[in-house]
């Protein structure tokens, strides 16, 4: 049975942690982007009505992996939703166009990501749609980014250290979902994904081992897997992922159509089937030998 703990003061939590009774592997599971706890002015001051805003989510993806605790290794979840505030940035890629007064010098302006609209704070969501109808003040990303973002990777870097203290190595899966199919910012515009895309920042974050066994059991149930393309890995793959230090992550993108309705944000019938191979996956996670992920 897991345990679950929340961290922050009272409702206004911004993650969640289920953690196994006994972490058994060196494996952490992190949802940076399923969070559905919308505020309400925020939702209220956007052109957008909620559905839309929801469709920049990983709709469902923590209920995908919720079997990782019976398997003795922890789940980290955002609570709050990615349209807020993205904690799979860097702290500050921020647009300069979205706020009324100056950016700090700090702030990475100029990032790929900021140039597509997804930034730390997003200007656009998955459909290419404004999320704002006026600029912010740059006082409220710094409040978003203090009560939200920082916490999620407090709590992730302590998981991560914990079980690289404990194993002498970890491995972190970054737990994703893609629309279907290419949005209008993206590269592959309207083009049909693959069902599953591991990212591994071409081979720079990640023991191959472990990349080609999850993939490995993807492909045996039946799906077209590829890697890096469309997505390679964001920020917390590359931020934590150094293979020689011991230090492992690998991101995981599921194709939305396979388990829910992108149009409603609904699971349809695939979502026991997913979550079924997905549990597959996370069993086979448990029962490797990580002995190659320790350091060099």
């Amino acid at each position: 049975m897991a345990k679950q703990f929340k961290t922050g003061p009272g409702n206004d939590d911004p993650l969640e942690v289920l953690a196994p009774e006994q972490q058994s592997a060196p494996v952490i599971f992190a949802s940076p982007h399923s969070g559905t706890d919308y505020p309400s002015d925020f939702v209220a001051n956007s052109p957008l009505d909620l559905t839309a805003l929801r469709r920049s989510e990983d709709s469902f993806v923590d209920e995908l992996f919720a079997a990782a605790p019976e398997h003795g290794m922890p789940l980290l979840r955002a609570l709050f939703p990615r349209a807020y505030i993205d904690p799979n940035r860097e702290p500050f890629e921020l647009d300069p166009g979205m706020f009324e007064d100056a950016l700090p010098d700090y702030a990475n302006a100029q990032s790929s990501r900021v140039h597509a609209g997804l930034g730390t704070i997003a200007k656009l969501v998955s459909s290419g749609h404004e999320i704002y109808g006026k600029k912010l003040r740059f006082a409220e990303a710094a409040e978003r980014i203090n009560t939200n973002y920082r916490p999620y990777h407090r709590e992730l870097r302590d998981l991560l250290d914990q079980t690289r203290q404990d194993f002498g190595c970890y491995l972190l899966i970054d737990c994703h979902s893609m629309p279907s199919v290419g949005g209008p910012h993206d590269p592959d515009a309207g083009r049909r994904r693959a069902d599953i895309v591991l990212g591994d920042c071409f081979a720079s974050a990640c023991n191959e081992a472990v990349i080609s066994t999850v993939e490995a059991v993807f492909a045996a149930r039946g799906y077209q897997v590829s890697r890096n393309k469309p997505f390679a890995g964001g920020f917390s793959t590359r931020h934590y992922g150094h293979p020689q230090q011991g230090r492992h992550a690998l991101q995981i993108e599921i194709n939305r159509a396979l388990y829910m309705d992108e149009a409603s944000i609904k699971q349809n019938d695939g979502m026991a089937k997913m979550t079924n191979d997905i549990t597959a996956v996370i069993n086979t996670l448990s029962e490797i030998d990580y002995n190659d992920l320790l350091p060099d």
